[in-house]
């Protein structure tokens, strides 16, 4: 029998359980995925934690992972543009990806030259950073202010607006100022101040895409000349300052994907740096992303 991490019940990481389940079957417009790699990613923990059940109530053994790489393996009805035995990447709206099958309705074709990892960091990041991109109408030949810049939303959206000619200003943490830098952006640091430090690069910025959550969007709102075209993906304060939440639709992923994953196949795009484990160790992860205690990616992986 296939395995997936099942989520038991919601609560701290040791819910996450290794095992064994039924094998999924595909249905009209959908196919199965065999598992390469898997994308942890900040929402993921939310769920398992249960702190998002108001909107996002799961059913029991539920699999978590909104994103996944992997070979499909077999083909639903009414699908077509893709055959058994393709390399792809998807985001699944419903989760799943933290098993070794998974049902996905949308897909994109991976790359030989793209890693499965990278093709599993990609989806959430993609669709996201496009998604408030596109809502805050970013345009060549404006500023826009990216908070968490060195985050896995905030690099593909850097260099995406920096790849449309906007100008970039990029916040993070001091430990990231080059690599902000080397995505195409001014880089300066979070924390008090952050309005003059952006003051010294410009004098005010068009709009401000906060990939972080991490406070400032009181600068933010002050350098846009109000809240208008500022939205946040991660701000739990931002409905008290007058500032929009830019909240992903399932109808974004393919367009997204679609999008960046040329740009990776051709170097021209970066994903945040990954660290890998095994796909039986997600409590683990879930350890590792909740404590801080790294910096990177985290991806589950198939062997």
């Amino acid at each position: 029998m296939p395995k997936a991490v099942v989520l038991t019940e919601y609560g701290p990481p040791d819910v996450l359980v290794w095992r064994d389940v039924a094998m999924p079957e595909p249905g009209p417009g959908q196919v199965r995925i065999r598992v390469k790699a898997a994308g942890v990613s900040p929402s993921d923990a939310k769920i398992r934690g249960g702190y998002v059940q108001a909107v996002f109530r799961l059913p029991p053994d539920a699999v978590l992972g909104f994103e996944a790489a992997g070979v499909v393996d077999a083909i639903g009805p009414s699908v077509s543009g893709v055959n058994v035995g393709d390399n792809v990447a998807s985001l699944l709206p419903s989760l799943g990806g933290y098993a070794e099958y998974v049902l996905a309705s949308s897909w994109t074709p991976k790359p030989a030259n793209v890693s499965w990892s990278d093709a599993a960091a990609l989806p959430v990041a993609a669709e996201a950073a496009l998604g408030i991109l596109k809502q805050l109408r970013v345009a060549r030949g404006e500023t826009l202010l990216v908070l968490g810049a060195a985050g896995s939303v905030g690099m593909v959206a850097t260099q995406l607006a920096a790849s449309w000619g906007v100008t970039v200003i990029g916040a993070a943490a001091p430990r990231d100022q080059d690599l902000v830098r080397s995505l195409g952006a001014v880089p300066v640091t979070y924390g008090d101040g952050l309005a003059d430090r952006v003051r010294q690069v410009v004098a005010s910025v068009d709009a401000v895409a906060d990939a972080a959550g991490k406070g400032g969007l009181a600068d933010a709102i002050a350098l846009a000349g109000g809240p208008a075209r500022v939205m946040t993906l991660a701000d739990q304060h931002a409905a008290d300052l007058g500032v929009a939440f830019s909240v992903g639709t399932p109808d974004r992923a393919p367009e997204a994907l679609d999008q960046t994953m040329p740009l990776l196949a051709a170097g021209t795009l970066r994903v945040r740096r990954e660290w890998q484990l095994p796909m039986e160790q997600a409590a683990e992860a879930h350890r590792l992303l909740e404590n801080g205690d790294t910096h990177q990616k985290l991806i589950l992986a198939v062997h």
